[in-house]
């Protein structure tokens, strides 16, 4: 009999790690992996900005009041007052004090705190713009430090439910239940049984639907697709949200100009130099991510232009100087012929967060039994229509180390001989290898597709026809996925088109135009 795990997590990020850590620590045999080669390629790790954290004088009721504002009321009260009481203090408990993240101090040797939009006082810390990277690094080295069991280039195919896999018929007349996974070795080619009593979906968003997205190329919606196929319940996937401001260059892509450039006085502009925020907000360049992302996008329509400026250069009030404050964005932007410290940024909105996902209570439960979901591929629903900057760490940092601890206190064990009873995974006698250029164009297809009628402004006529396009897509790529031989690039590609149609089918559900879901016809 193979291993059968307490817990198998797929995905590395915060989420993942803080709850792989905190399972390990609790005694527990888990398995972390990832489809990527290396373990720090997630969102986690390209995030700058910073995270939430307490300090005295700050309320929970403030935060509460600033999450909500941003995300118009729409969201989850019970997860907002959740965050807000025991969140701010994790970071502290476990990342500080536990695994040794590092973190910036100002010259009076006290914790550097910044602002960004829609926050009503300063409460954000960050290393350097390197926040999330610091976040992995120090996760990953703890990880190592304890013997957490990780596997790289291991791709999650599908979930294992008792319904649709067991060879036991009796099983189809139970509750459906999570069993474990089936994984693709991206090297051998041989796909794996995982069997576990309990599957964590930790893997990130969809932000490579997109035409223009700051997300790595492995944000492709995998672990949606896969909880939906299983029959897991998907909420708000009309709420994308779009940051306003990524890297316009064409030899740069997916580039984050993170928000806090803003929180330090950076100004939009139009090509001649005129700050324009005034015209749309009273907040001005601080407004709330999907007003000043539709700020831009309309600004950019009236003038016909590709991009906006962010002008730090001439607006900055922070007292460390540019190059070490903003470093990476220093070095990456230098590296492109474009000194920040003298000159505006070129910018464009891009997809950046994914508001909706797999619906989960406070310990990341999904609908269904031995089911899990934490970080950005759950739903919460402490976002609401709209994401609070830099509430998206804290997430993960905090429903990792919830789910940690229920699945640490659940006594529901699944009986070897029901594991007995899945099979392994079969292939097709004769796979076909596939051509990439036909995958590539696949890919554009949906990107496009997405952008133009999903993005950051729809239309009930756009979106329409964005299902009608995304149903053909499937069809055809379905048929390939039959018959392929079974590769990450394919698999990839199936979870897109599924969460793609996903995305669309709950925006045109969802009539009123709210937050990230700007319906220009309502």
């Amino acid at each position: 009999m193979k291993t059968i795990y307490d817990a198998v997590i797929i995905g590395t990020g915060i989420a993942g790690l803080t709850c792989g850590i905190a399972l390990k620590e609790a005694g527990k045999n888990v398995l972390l992996i990832t489809k990527e080669p290396a373990v720090s390629d997630t969102n986690t790790h390209h995030a700058q900005g910073g995270i939430i954290a307490w300090r005295d004088g700050d309320t929970a009721n403030s935060l509460v009041n600033d999450i909500l504002e941003a995300g118009c009321k729409y969201n989850n009260t019970q997860a907002v007052r959740e965050l807000s009481k025991n969140g701010p203090k994790l970071v502290f408990d476990f990342l500080i004090n536990h695994t040794g993240t590092k973190f910036d101090y100002n010259d009076a040797g006290e914790l550097d705190y910044t602002e960004e939009a829609a926050h009503s006082q300063r409460r954000i810390i960050h290393y350097q713009d390197l926040t999330g990277e610091e976040i992995q690094r120090s996760l990953i080295e703890y990880a190592k430090k304890i013997g957490l069991q990780i596997l790289t280039d291991t791709t999650a195919i599908d979930l294992i439910t008792n319904n649709h896999h067991s060879l036991d018929t009796q099983e189809l007349y139970t509750a459906r239940e999570v069993m474990g996974v089936y994984a693709l070795d991206n090297i051998s080619g041989e796909v794996i049984k995982i069997p576990a009593h309990t599957v964590v979906l930790a893997t990130g968003g969809i932000g490579n639907l997109y035409q223009h997205t700051t997300n790595p190329k492995s944000a492709t919606g995998d672990g949606i697709a896969m909880a939906y196929r299983a029959g897991a319940d998907i909420i708000n996937a009309e709420f994308v949200q779009f940051h306003p401001t990524s890297l316009f260059h064409r030899n740069i892509k997916r580039f984050l100009i993170s928000e806090s450039l803003r929180g330090e006085g950076a100004r939009l502009t139009d090509l001649n130099g005129r700050q324009f925020m005034q015209d749309y907000s009273e907040l001005r360049d601080l407004a709330p991510r999907d007003v000043v992302a539709r700020s831009i996008y309309d600004k950019m329509g009236k003038d016909g232009s590709e991009y906006v400026l962010l002008d730090l250069a001439n607006h900055y009030t922070g007292t460390e100087p540019i190059e070490k404050r903003f470093s990476k964005i220093y070095t990456t932007c230098l590296g492109g012929g474009i000194d920040i410290t003298r000159e505006p940024i070129p910018v464009v909105p891009a997809a950046h967060y994914f508001c909706g996902g797999i619906k989960v209570d406070e310990s990341g439960k999904t609908s269904i039994k031995n089911l899990f979901a934490i970080g950005e591929v759950s739903c919460t629903g402490l976002h609401g229509a709209n994401r609070l900057a830099s509430t998206s760490l804290l997430e993960g940092l905090l429903w990792g180390k919830n789910c940690a601890d229920s699945i640490s206190k659940s006594r529901n064990r699944i009986s070897e001989n029901r594991f007995s009873a899945i099979p392994e995974w079969s292939s097709p006698a004769s796979g076909i290898e596939f051509d990439p250029l036909l995958l590539k164009q696949d890919w554009q297809e949906i990107k496009m597709t997405m952008w133009n009628y999903a993005g950051i402004v729809r239309t009930t006529k756009g979106l329409t026809r964005a299902r009608a396009d995304l149903s053909y897509f499937s069809h055809r790529i379905f048929d390939f996925y039959q018959s392929s031989a079974m590769n990450k690039e394919i698999i990839e590609l199936r979870n897109a088109v599924i969460c793609a149609g996903i995305i669309v089918n709950a925006a045109l559900h969802n009539t009123r135009s709210i937050g990230c879901h700007y319906i220009a016809d309502k």
